[in-house]
């Protein structure tokens, strides 16, 4: 009997522990393997990490591929591709999904491109054809305003990044066990062209965009560099992140690691909140996911508003400040 080819996750590692996205990925990856009665496998690659590997299994895997080396205590892109293009010469995976993080988004196209497959960025969807079992992938296109079905043509693995916070992690059994498969790399693929210097942490408020629940972002309706300042203190009552449009970024107000839309970064959180955004298709394409969106904004023609929850038109720094009052308020009675 024919081995049925396995569907694949990348895990990710940072600071030598599995990052919680990894067990996202198995959430997506194992609706498309039941769908094509295909195992589960997750991919780790870092420094002593084959018992953090093996924790995987809870999450839904039903292999885990490790591959360990001191080399890859910190992450270099080139040598985790080389290893991965291994990986996937000896054990021919029909499907490869990865986090539209930083690592996801730097290692996956340097892959592509290495075995000339196909890759689709920023899914927000994704199933198996039932006619043809080849996978079919959802994203927004043309701004944002439209979802795009979009299946991959030429060698396997199918290849695709999705969005973190996309999907929960499925929850944990303690009673699954996965094996694992320890896989040495060559020599050869740890050479690395990278010298690693240093990590140095992003000082903004919160948690990277990407991970943040809530994200208190503003635009030029914030006027000047001071008055964008006051989201950071709104951010920190609600126990959220900062986030910025373009403008606002070119401007010098924000960092560019704050910048929400296609040329920045693709956010899910559960509340965004918009000040003096007026909704570029650029920008709104990369926070329509949002669970709530909140809009303030004094033009009442703002494109924000067509993809808002709730609309608020009025002065962005007065309606900020009033809110920062009333949530000090709020907890100081609680």
């Amino acid at each position: 009997m024919k081995n049925i080819a396995e569907v694949w996750t990348l895990a990710e590692v940072r600071g030598g522990r599995v990052h919680p996205v990894s067990r996202e990925l198995l959430a997506w990856g194992r609706e498309l393997a039941d769908a094509l009665g295909a195992p589960l496998a997750s991919v780790v690659i870092g420094s002593n990490i084959k018992e953090q590997a093996a924790a995987l299994a809870a999450y839904g895997a039903d292999k885990i591929y490790v591959a360990e080396a001191p080399e890859f205590e910190n992450f270099k892109a080139d040598i985790e591709v080389a290893t991965l293009a291994d990986l996937i010469e000896t054990y021919k995976p029909t499907i490869l999904i990865a986090s539209a993080t930083t690592q996801g988004r730097t290692v996956m196209p340097m892959l592509s491109a290495r075995l000339g497959c196909g890759l689709t960025a920023d899914c927000t969807e994704m199933a198996i054809d039932p006619a043809t079992k080849r996978l079919i992938q959802t994203r927004p296109a043309i701004g944002g305003n439209v979802m795009a079905d979009i299946k991959t043509k030429g060698r396997d693995p199918q290849m695709c990044t999705v969005r973190p916070k996309s999907k929960r992690p499925l929850p944990a059994d303690g009673s699954r066990r996965g094996e694992v498969i320890e896989f040495k790399p060559r020599e050869d693929t740890l050479a690395s062209l990278i010298k690693f210097i240093k990590f140095a942490p992003d000082q903004s408020v919160g948690l990277p965009l990407q991970e943040a629940e809530i994200i208190v972002a503003g635009g030029k309706g914030m006027k000047n560099a001071k008055n964008f300042a006051r989201l950071e203190e709104l951010a920190r009552l609600l126990g959220g992140s900062v986030g910025a449009s373009r403008m606002a970024v070119d401007l010098g107000w924000a960092p560019y690691s704050a910048q929400v839309g296609l040329s920045g970064k693709s956010v899910t959180p559960r509340l965004y909140l918009a000040f003096g955004i007026s909704g570029a298709v650029q920008h709104i394409a990369g926070m329509s996911g949002a669970e709530t969106i909140v809009a303030v904004n004094q033009d009442p023609e703002a494109p924000i508003f067509r993809v808002a929850d709730l609309s608020v038109q009025g002065d962005a720094i007065e309606v900020l400040n009033a809110l920062i009052e009333a949530v000090k308020k709020y907890k100081e009675r609680h």
